[in-house]
């Protein structure tokens, strides 16, 4: 590749070809400030904070957007450029509400972190409030556009990233805001409650939809029984929120912190990921046996979920019928477990630690109560955990190792792998491979579905039956792979969606920053946690195999449909 040699503060620094000056003064250890640009992103120069001096040129260019070139002398910190940046840093804080302790980003708002950068004491210019109404009507997403400061991310993501265009840039200059279509809630529109638009937003203009002090109040209440389950993605990424580097896989320590934080049971989601890949294993198997419709995707997403059932309601009949593991541990907590441990499932409160925002969404879902009540009373982000968990003063990262409790805490590594993207499919190829073939897999780990690619295709040979597998992550590319499906050129039998980039780690509900660096660190983690697992493949899980023999029956039996199945509904684009 070629590289070109410029300076930066008289500093000399290589870099290839292509790059921009702000990668370039990365490379030179020199941070330039900025609030819109994101790793994940292309450049749109909006905020002006990261311009700087290129000799030779009169104006002061945007580090983010303009392309360094072999010879090129910039400087970063000249006055003209201070005053620059303090001057735009300003104009954006004269329109934002300064209200930080009310804020659930205080203490990791990127605003505030460069305003203290520039040093900014005094704003010259009079407050103008942001018009614009606290949007609640979401069951995920808040929008609060008075904090808004137009970065343009959360526009980006919605229509680049996820292809959904729930938010987007309304009016000209001055007067210019994000909004959605014809200016409806967020629960009105399309949006499929991703929360990738929380992950990407500088402050606190868009955040989940706190279920905190529902929690507390369960947790407060001596006639409830109250279990929290928690998925693969959180053990990998909450450490984040206490210090620790990216990738710190802390699943014993926060087994601990939750069961300090007064759970009656700390239960694994590993456990119904496990029954997940029995379930829709042999769902495929029947299909591909049975003329069934195909390709089979997996339900394991509910921001896919909703995705597909607003952009693409013709394609329903392909998706499994299968509840996602959070929503299979509920139904179970409330029955199999409710009878084990000589409980009510009415006195049973089920609480979930997600990394999605979406799975706020899926647990408020009407036919989400097999059990005869809410199969999840309450879904906690990763960022909420830890904000509870700092409430009452536990260091998550100081804490003792301890372990999930029995039965519901048993899990093989092909769950684990469930928080990435390719997981699903890998766990579920683990099994179908031995249940077909009744041979044993040389080799456990299938890297063929592996990796951060939008889409990845792969043929497993089943002793002679071949299965044709795709994976995908991000909706803009699971739009790819339905128009595919849509135009009958899609030559697949079993498709992973996953909504969000990298799949559960980088979840819209995981610790931020996020990026394509951190989320190989969560990615590498899940799977060092898979290799050191006894048990690496689902249908050898010794707690599965007594929940089929003690209650279910067998796999996709009538008791199995009516607890872990469920069906979805064709939705419009915008509510009437």
């Amino acid at each position: 590749m070629e590289q070109i040699t410029l300076k930066i503060d008289g500093r000399p620094v290589t870099v290839p070809a292509g790059s921009t000056v702000l990668e370039a003064a990365e490379k030179a250890q020199i941070t330039i400030p900025r609030l819109c640009y994101h790793p994940d992103l292309p450049p749109v120069s909006a905020c002006r904070l990261c311009v700087v001096e290129i000799k030779g040129d009169r104006l002061l260019r945007t580090a983010c957007s303009w392309k360094a070139s072999e010879g090129m002398e910039v400087t970063t910190s000249s006055r003209v450029v201070r005053e620059s940046r303090k001057i735009a840093m300003e104009l954006l804080l004269s329109r934002h509400p300064m209200r930080c302790t009310e804020c659930v980003r205080n203490g990791s708002c990127e605003l505030r972190t460069v305003a203290d950068q520039l040093g900014i004491r005094e704003i010259r210019f009079a407050y103008n409030e942001r018009k614009g109404f606290l949007d609640t009507s979401s069951l995920a997403v808040v929008r609060d556009p008075g904090k808004c400061i137009l970065c343009r991310r959360c526009v980006q993501t919605c229509t680049m990233v996820q292809s959904v265009s729930a938010l987007g840039m309304e009016n000209r200059g001055y007067d210019v805001w994000v909004d959605t279509p014809f200016g409806k809630g967020l629960g009105d529109v399309a949006c499929v409650a991703c929360g990738q638009c929380i992950d990407r937003c500088p402050v606190g203009a868009l955040y989940e939809n706190s279920h905190i002090q529902r929690v507390w109040d369960a947790l407060d209440n001596p006639n409830l029984h109250v279990v929290v389950q928690t998925a693969p993605a959180v053990r990998v990424a909450i450490g984040e929120e206490f210090g620790m580097p990216a990738g710190s896989l802390v699943t014993d320590k926060m087994v601990t912190a939750l069961r300090r934080m007064g759970f009656d049971k700390v239960f694994d989601t590993d456990f119904t990921a496990d029954l997940t890949i029995m379930e829709e294993g042999y769902e495929l198997l029947g299909r591909i046996k049975n003329g069934g419709t195909l390709p089979l995707l997996t339900s394991c997403s509910p921001g896919w979920i909703n995705f597909i059932e607003h952009f693409y309601p013709q394609l329903l009949p392909h998706v499994s019928s299968c509840k996602s593991p959070q929503q299979m541990f509920g139904a179970l907590a409330k029955t199999y477990y409710a009878e084990k441990a000589g409980l009510q499932a009415k006195d049973i409160y089920v609480v979930s630690v997600m990394p999605c925002t979406a799975k706020k969404y899926e647990s408020d879902r009407a036919e989400m109560n097999s059990s005869g009540f809410q199969d999840v009373d309450a879904v906690l982000t990763t960022r909420e955990a830890a904000t509870m968990m700092k409430q009452i003063g536990i260091n998550l990262a100081e804490l003792p190792e301890e372990e999930y409790d029995a039965p519901l805490g048993i899990s093989t590594g092909a769950a684990v792998i469930f928080g990435n993207t390719g997981g699903v499919m890998e766990a579920a190829l683990r099994t179908v491979y031995e249940v077909v073939t009744k041979k044993p897999l040389d080799t456990v780990e299938i890297t063929a579905v592996r990796g951060m690619e939008g889409v990845r295709e792969a043929e497993i040979d089943l002793d002679g039956l071949k299965v044709r597998a795709a994976v995908a992550n991000g909706l803009a590319n699971a739009r790819k792979l339905m128009e595919k499906i849509v135009s009958g050129e899609a030559n697949y039998h079993f498709i992973e969606i996953m909504a969000c980039p990298g799949g559960c780690i980088g979840g819209g509900g995981q610790p931020v920053p996020t990026s394509l660096d951190i989320r190989k660190k969560r990615a590498d983690a899940l799977y060092r946690a898979d290799r050191g697992l006894k048990i690496r493949k689902s249908h050898e899980n010794p707690a599965i195999l007594k929940l089929y023999e003690e209650f279910l029956g067998e796999p996709n039996s009538h008791k199995a449909h009516d607890l872990l199945h469920t069906h979805y509904t064709a939705k419009t684009v915008y509510s009437e």
